[in-house]
């Protein structure tokens, strides 16, 4: 099964995020096709993306995933800053984490090091905290989107509580992909 971890957003910022989707488009002359916006009911932020795993290997991502959980104390994470991905011509435009991004980070590097001690490849690029607002099919339409989020640079959508670590199965299909919640673990207070 393919599965990813991440921390969800609620549904206040899940609107934020639509309202922002609508803005951004608004200021761009492109095509429908041009661009894949993301459903803002299958955007998380997500930490680690583990692709195809074996049943039999969830049962570890699961009790790694609570150990980190167990490890670190859930913080209040701002979202903010539209960004692009590609260079001049975007191919992908994202929101990105302000205050709570040292916490994320944290969190992030605890989980990706005991993935790797179990065996689960490391991401070879750097963590880049972000929610993925959409992807770009047309190179035309990456430098007019590049340029219209300038406008956007220093956007604020307000704030998530990062309250638990969820375990994803992502099915692709031609409608696009379907999310299934596998588990969930609370980030706690650390105990000294």
């Amino acid at each position: 099964m393919r599965c990813f971890i991440a921390i969800d957003i609620d549904e206040k910022m899940r609107n934020a995020i639509a309202d922002l989707q609508k803005q951004i488009a608004a200021k761009v002359d492109i095509k429908k096709g041009d661009v894949k916006w993301v459903e803002p009911d299958n955007i998380h932020l997500t930490l680690k993306f583990l692709g195809e795993i074996e049943d039999k290997q969830l049962a570890d991502v699961c009790e790694i995933s609570k150990q980190v959980a167990e490890a670190h104390k859930n913080f209040t994470l701002d979202i903010e800053t539209v960004g692009t991905f590609g260079g001049r011509s975007a191919k992908v435009v994202w929101v990105g984490a302000g205050k709570g991004a040292d916490e994320l980070l944290a969190l992030q590097k605890d989980l990706e090091g005991r993935l790797e001690q179990a065996g689960y490849p490391k991401e070879e690029r750097e963590f880049s905290a972000h929610l993925t607002l959409c992807r770009v099919r047309n190179p035309k339409a990456g430098f007019k989107l590049a340029d219209a989020c300038k406008a956007f640079a220093d956007y604020k959508l307000g704030s998530i509580s990062a309250d638990a670590l969820c375990i994803y199965q992502s099915q692709l299909t031609p409608a696009g992909p379907i999310y299934t919640l596998l588990a969930s673990y609370k980030l706690t207070e650390l105990r000294i």
